[in-house]
């Protein structure tokens, strides 16, 4: 069965119609969910789907209870070996889902680097993502390294620096190009 990774920006409060409607289609297709349990964004998908009654997701949080799970489904427990409340402790999940996952439906609000992150992680595994970038209110695909530059693109020159300070961007950006290269 097909796996998608349905996450966002946890600024994001509020799911855009074009988002919601991309999530109906997996919710038809009875495609196996993974989300996550943080504010934002995870809360708001998983209202959604809750809504729609979708019934194939599996929660997943750092440590040993979600923060959100609107829908009391199955919830997978990641128990990392960081401290509680960091950001490599939430990243555990994300890592997690990104293995389990074939594709990524990911809400961006153009600076998170916690979705940038999740995209740059599907991208590891050879997995596309689909990234809804809401303040341009439209879809990119990121499949390869080039598409992954275009996203990177909406960041404003204060993200991006961000992005570096937060998750060594450039870096990640040639890596990615060194394993394509030889792929």
């Amino acid at each position: 069965m097909t796996t998608v990774f349905i996450a966002g920006s946890i600024n994001i409060k509020n799911l855009d119609r074009k988002v919601k409607d991309r999530i109906d289609k997996v919710v038809d297709q009875k495609l196996d969910i993974v989300v996550g349990d943080a504010d934002g964004a995870d809360t708001s998908i998983q209202n959604h789907l809750f809504s729609k009654g979708a019934g194939q997701v599996t929660v997943y949080c750092s440590g040993a209870s979600a923060r959100n799970n609107v829908g009391d489904w199955p919830q997978t427990n990641v128990e990392p070996p960081f401290t509680p409340g960091t950001r490599a402790f939430f990243t555990a999940k994300d890592i997690e889902m990104a293995k389990v996952a074939d594709y990524g439906l990911m809400v961006w609000d153009a600076k998170s680097t916690g979705t940038l992150s999740n995209v740059i992680e599907l991208l590891n595994r050879k997995k596309k993502s689909v990234v809804f970038v809401n303040k341009e209110k439209d879809f990119k695909t990121v499949g390869d390294v080039e598409q992954l530059i275009h996203l990177v693109a909406c960041m404003s020159d204060h993200a991006k620096r961000k992005a570096e300070e937060k998750i060594d961007l450039s870096e990640k950006i040639n890596a990615l190009r060194q394993t394509s290269m030889f792929a």
